[in-house]
């Protein structure tokens, strides 16, 4: 049975008031949705580990409900088997979640909305978008993947995953599920970590956990990439352990006129404090309502036409995600070269920093000058 707890209103701890409703999948399963905040409709889909209601609480959710829910009318909802939605659940298919995606949209009474697909979600939004081009105005791709089992290596971490859930999912202290959450977030606090620990054994049980894991080797939407015919938007952490970032290349690369914002970080769930959250911030801002007024940067770029052509080159293809060695070989120069490039361009642009370089380049793209 899903886990409860108090009344189903407000969030705790403050952030607006959200309002928790129920539908019904096309097979009978009981979905829970909630919907927060102000201005036009943002449908996130559901991630791995969700509670509608805990997630107001934690330290790791938080900012990202509050900080979107002032900018969008968020609507989200947890997975069949975790947080409110019913647990009893035989099937975990891509087809039944798209399908929960649909009758949760259908329910919401939305006609048109942008689409945020984070983590497993990902393909779900991927599929529905292709399928539903009318629907999505603009979807937005987080820390996901077209396919999670596209090598060996691939293979064996889900299967040793399945197996390390089944195993240690339920027990109190679990190693295992701290050595999941630091794959998650690495750059947590104790305190973080904690919470993500908790709800681990708060969002679900662990056959469902173990199933929905299992689920994810059948995963394979490549073939979709290019059927996707709306706006997208692709952010990625750089160092992401839960997924690697060439997943995040291959996706921008198929879908036609995608754009790719690397994020400098090591989480897969961006934290509150960190300058990757207030990038990824201001890129959805930007994108899912193009005629808004930007959110305030925390970088500030010196003016522009200082920037040579080669320059300007140079950020293009780092703000597509190339590292240092694949600048070098798209525009034959030499690496020491390319280095001497982006120097001159940081200190004309006055920043500093990877998080800085990385805002002031996502700042360039958005713009349209790099």
């Amino acid at each position: 049975m899903p886990r409860q707890a108090g009344n189903l209103g407000a969030p705790p701890g403050g952030g607006g008031g959200q309002e928790i409703r129920f539908c019904r999948a096309p097979d009978g399963v009981r979905l829970a949705y909630a919907i927060h905040g102000q201005g036009p409709p943002l449908v996130i889909d559901s991630c791995w580990l969700s509670h509608l209601q805990f997630d107001w609480q934690s330290p790791v959710w938080r900012h990202f409900l509050k900080d979107l829910g002032a900018l969008f009318t968020v609507i989200r909802f947890d997975e069949r088997g975790y947080g409110l939605s019913d647990w009893e659940i035989e099937d975990y298919s891509l087809e039944a979640r798209v399908a929960d995606l649909e009758a949760v949209v259908e329910a919401a009474g939305l006609d048109r909305f942008a689409l945020v697909g984070m983590s497993q979600g990902g393909p779900v939004a991927i599929t529905y978008t292709a399928g539903r081009p009318d629907r999505v105005t603009r979807l937005i791709l987080a820390g996901t993947w077209a396919s999670a089992a596209r090598t060996p290596e691939d293979v064996e971490l889900l299967e040793t995953l399945v197996s390390m859930i089944r195993v240690g999912w339920a027990r109190p202290d679990s190693l295992f599920r701290r050595v999941f959450t630091n794959m998650l977030i690495p750059g947590a606090s104790e305190e973080q970590m904690r919470w993500v620990d908790a709800l681990q054994r708060m969002s679900t049980s662990t056959e469902n956990a173990a199933a929905l894991c299992a689920e994810r080797q059948k995963v394979d939407v490549n073939d979709l990439l290019p059927a996707v015919a709306v706006p997208t938007l692709v952010l990625h952490s750089r160092d992401d352990a839960m997924a690697g970032f060439d997943e995040a290349r291959i996706i921008a690369s198929s879908i036609p006129g995608a754009r790719l914002v690397p994020l400098e970080s090591r989480n897969h769930i961006l934290l509150a404090d960190e300058p990757a959250w207030h990038v990824f911030l201001q890129e959805v801002a930007a994108f899912a309502e193009p005629d808004r007024e930007a959110v305030p940067a925390t970088v500030s770029p010196a003016p522009l036409p200082d920037l040579t052509e080669r320059e300007f080159e140079v950020l293009r293809l780092a703000a597509a995600g190339l590292d240092n060695s694949g600048i070098a070989g798209s525009l034959a120069l030499s690496v020491r070269t390319v280095e001497r490039h982006l120097s001159n361009a940081y200190l004309k642009l006055g920043v500093s920093g990877r998080a800085g370089r990385t805002a002031a380049v996502a700042d360039l793209v958005r713009r349209g000058l790099a």
